[in-house]
C-alpha cells in the first residue's frame, strides 16, 4: 500500500501503464525549495508522511508542454551524509525512490556553502541542475556569479531563479523538459556489443 502512493501512473497508447517521469527538489532548509515546487506544479499538490516516518512529504504534478511528470518536495539536506530524521527521508528519496531529474537549489549569495552537496550530487551520477536561487539578494548585495562559468566547471545545467517572482521559472520549466526528453531518448537506445 505504502510503495503505491509513490508511484504515479499514465497510461499511453495501448492501455499500458508507466512511471510519470520522477523530478525531486533538494537543498538546504531555508532556500526556497518550497516556492519552487508551488512554482513547478501550481494547484497539483498532496502532502503525505514517508513510508514509515512521521516526516512531511509534499508531492504534485507538473505539465508543461504537454508533459507530466511528478515532482517531489524533499525535506532540508545540508549532506549526504545524515542527522536528522529529516536528512535521513531526503537521502533515502534520491537513493531508493530513483529520481529522472534532481533539482539542486541554493541561495546563491552563500554558494560556496552549499555546493559540496551539488559535488555529492554529482559523484553520484544522478542527473542535477542547480538551481541558483535568491539571485535579487545576491545582485543586491553586489555580487555577481559567471553563470556559464559555473556550468562548465560542474558539467550540468545552472539556472538563476528567484521563485518569489517568478524569475527564471519559464527557463527552468523548458530546461527540466529538455532533461527528461533527452533522458527518455538515452534510456531508449539499443545497447551496443
Amino acid at each position: 500500500m505504502a510503495q503505491a502512493m509513490w508511484i504515479e501512473r499514465t497510461y499511453g497508447e495501448r492501455g499500458k501503464a508507466h512511471r510519470l517521469p520522477l523530478v525531486v527538489i533538494t537543498g538546504q532548509p531555508n532556500v526556497g525549495k518550497s516556492v519552487l515546487f508551488h512554482r513547478l506544479t501550481g494547484r497539483y499538490v498532496t502532502v503525505s508522511n514517508y513510508p514509515g516516518t512521521t516526516v512531511e512529504i509534499t508531492r504534485g504534478i507538473m505539465r508543461h508542454n504537454g508533459r507530466s511528470c511528478t515532482v517531489i518536495d524533499s525535506p532540508g539536506l545540508y549532506s549526504l551524509n545524515p542527522i536528522t530524521e529529516e536528512e535521513r527521508v531526503a537521502r533515502r528519496i534520491l537513493l531508493y525512490e530513483r529520481p529522472d531529474l534532481v533539482l539542486h537549489v541554493v541561495d546563491a549569495k552563500n554558494l560556496a556553502r552549499m555546493l559540496p552537496l551539488t559535488l555529492q550530487l554529482i559523484e553520484l551520477g544522478i542527473p542535477t541542475i542547480l538551481v541558483l536561487n535568491m539571485m535579487d539578494e545576491l545582485e543586491r548585495a553586489g555580487l555577481q556569479i559567471s553563470i556559464d562559468a559555473l556550468r562548465q566547471q560542474l558539467s550540468i545545467p545552472v539556472v538563476p531563479t528567484v521563485c518569489l517572482t517568478g524569475r527564471g521559472i519559464p527557463e527552468l520549466k523548458e530546461l527540466i523538459d529538455e532533461q527528461l526528453i533527452q533522458r527518455d531518448r538515452s534510456a531508449s537506445l539499443p545497447a551496443r556489443d
